[in-house]
């Protein structure tokens, strides 16, 4: 269900006022398709590092808990989960989606917690690469893996004193491979479910997952006024906005020119974890984040 739609069954507006929908569409309209990218990039990246911040009063599984809640109940209001007329298959897909979705962010966020945020997506963002690679079948595609490989061995601590660490490394992998999966279960729940139910329906399915394992670890200081409000920042700008950015700028490119922008994310990721967090890296960092980056843009330019 669209806002026009939610604006619309309202009733009608007083003469001479905007409605709030035409208006918020207007203005992202005015925006290039390029400018929404890289809006939802940094939308996303400006929510992890919040959410890295809240790790200071809540363990990680708790703030992924709070994320997803927040999500979930923002999603559910724009758009309804319509099951009717489903199949079990179709409710089997929506719920896989979902629970790759409560495993990919808690990954996540645990990676998080022991990594750089520019190392930890750097490492992430092998998942979406390896769908892209996988869907080319070139052998010149194998130039992208090797470059790919080269960042993330830059990346490993060989016998360093660094702040990265194999837990956090084995943490960004499974989100990364969790990432695939989700581009993967996106497609087959997309074509099952009307409209972006899909995407509600699932997120849903996420918290029930999460909820066990958040509220354990959260306790009572989710009860926190300020921690809620927080952590519903993190669920607007980590899932609403850039989901609904990215909507649109997809309906005015390409894909695949969206698939090139998006791999800026690694390095936009680095640079809010410099400027929000005081994330410094070293020099064989940004080389390894480098990499990574032009092989993602190549594997999915020439897919």
């Amino acid at each position: 269900m669209t806002v026009h739609s939610l604006s619309s069954s309202a009733g009608p507006f007083p003469r001479g006022r905007a409605r709030p929908g035409a208006m918020a569409r207007a203005a992202i309209g005015a925006v290039p398709p390029s400018g929404l990218v890289i809006l939802a990039i940094l939308s996303v990246q400006i929510g992890a590092g919040l959410a890295k911040n809240l790790f200071a009063a809540l363990p990680p599984s708790a703030v992924v808990f709070l994320r997803i809640a927040a999500g979930a109940a923002i999603l559910t209001v724009v758009a309804r989960p319509r099951l009717r007329g489903l199949s079990r298959r179709d409710l089997a897909a929506g719920a896989a989606f979902g629970v790759t979705l409560g495993v990919m962010n808690l990954s996540f966020y645990e990676a998080l917690a022991r990594l750089p945020m520019g190392i930890c997506v750097t490492i992430e963002f092998l998942g979406p690469l390896g769908v892209a690679v996988a869907a080319s079948h070139r052998r010149k595609d194998l130039l992208w893996v090797a470059l790919a490989a080269t960042g993330i061995l830059l990346l490993a601590p060989w016998g360093q004193t660094s702040g990265l660490n194999w837990a956090g490394i084995a943490f960004a992998a499974v989100a990364g491979g969790c990432w695939a999966a989700y581009i993967l279960l996106s497609a087959a729940v997309g074509g099952r479910f009307p409209g972006t139910s899909g995407l509600s329906f699932a997120m849903l399915v996420a918290v029930v997952v999460i909820a066990p394992i958040g509220v354990t670890s959260g306790g009572t200081a989710l009860l926190t006024p300020e921690l809620l409000l927080l952590g519903a920042g993190v669920g607007l700008l980590s899932s609403v906005i850039p989901y609904s950015v990215e909507l649109e700028a997809l309906r005015r490119m390409p894909k695949r020119v969206f698939g090139i922008l998006m791999s800026l994310e690694p390095a936009m990721a680095a640079l809010v974890g410099l400027v929000v967090l005081g994330e410094v890296l070293h020099v064989r960092e940004w080389a390894a984040i480098i990499c990574v980056v032009i092989a993602s843009a190549g594997a999915t330019r020439s897919t």
